[in-house]
């Protein structure tokens, strides 16, 4: 087996498109050398990166979660037991607050739907940050000073 795989490697042995590779390693989430040829050559580790990144998505971590838990992890080979122990963990709490949100958003949604109520004052979704503009002003629009 070749030490380095090349971009269609990557993409078909990691089920996501050339483009997604691109897109990751723009991001800073893997990196690759280049041949004699200027042509992109992966590591195999970069396939064990990849499936990470996935898994990572899927849980609905942003990118940005994702590239600062993996510049924890060294290049040169793949993550182990240990090192996935140590990025699950700290990703648990990230996780378990989006679980209670959304149980408490599912929970909301279920008392509101139907209501047919628009009144903001009492409204467990509203955001409270939102408000009408005065009378005879735009949203968005600044008063004198």
């Amino acid at each position: 087996m070749p030490r380095e795989l090349t971009v269609g490697d990557v993409a078909r042995r990691a089920g996501v498109r050339v483009s997604t590779l691109h897109y990751y390693e723009s991001k800073g989430l893997i990196t690759s050398g280049r041949n004699g040829g200027n042509q992109r050559r992966y590591p195999r580790a970069v396939l064990r990166r990849v499936a990470v990144i996935r898994i990572a998505q899927r849980a609905g971590l942003s990118l940005s979660e994702i590239r600062q838990a993996l510049e924890s992890l060294p290049d040169g080979r793949q993550p182990n037991r240990r090192d996935w122990r140590r990025l699950s963990s700290a990703w648990r709490q990230s996780l378990q607050d989006r679980i209670e949100n959304l149980v408490k958003l599912r929970d909301q949604l279920e008392s509101c739907m139907g209501c047919g109520c628009v009144c903001f004052r009492d409204c467990p979704l509203h955001a409270p940050d939102d408000a009408l503009p005065a009378p005879g002003r735009l949203a968005g629009e600044h008063g004198p000073g």
